[in-house]
């Protein structure tokens, strides 16, 4: 699809954390063949994954940021719980100014823009208020 046109629905997508395999794209099937989570599992980090970027998207619109989007990653703790282990910030989201398209993330090094430092302070002081 060309920049800008809008999906007819939230993807998610599943990657196996490997550097060595160079993180490589899962699906359902894949996971549970391996066992890293079960149906009940991935189901709960579909529905954490929806809320996130709900919640993530609501706030940041009001403020002029459209969030494209972003990568989260889980894990277990020894107990087996599953947690959301990742940080949300311009290094791991797409965000774009909503009226412009102006990249406000790490596309703006991945793509030799320039001014990285001054989206990433822009997005700040969005979130600030100031």
């Amino acid at each position: 699809l060309p920049e800008g046109t809008p999906l007819q629905q939230t993807v998610l997508e599943f990657c196996y954390k490997n550097d060595e395999l160079g993180d490589p794209m899962v699906n359902v099937y894949h996971i549970l063949a391996l066992g890293l989570a079960t149906k009940e599992e991935i189901e709960q980090i579909s529905r954490l994954a929806l809320a996130v970027n709900t919640h993530l998207s609501e706030y940041l619109l009001p403020l002029g940021i459209e969030l494209i989007d972003f990568k989260l990653e889980f894990g277990k703790t020894a107990e087996g719980e599953i947690v959301l282990a990742d940080e949300i910030s311009p290094d791991t989201c797409r965000f774009w100014d909503a009226k412009t398209g102006e990249k406000l993330d790490k596309d703006r090094f991945r793509r030799d823009l320039g001014q990285v430092e001054e989206a990433y302070q822009e997005v700040l002081r969005r979130l600030m208020g100031a």
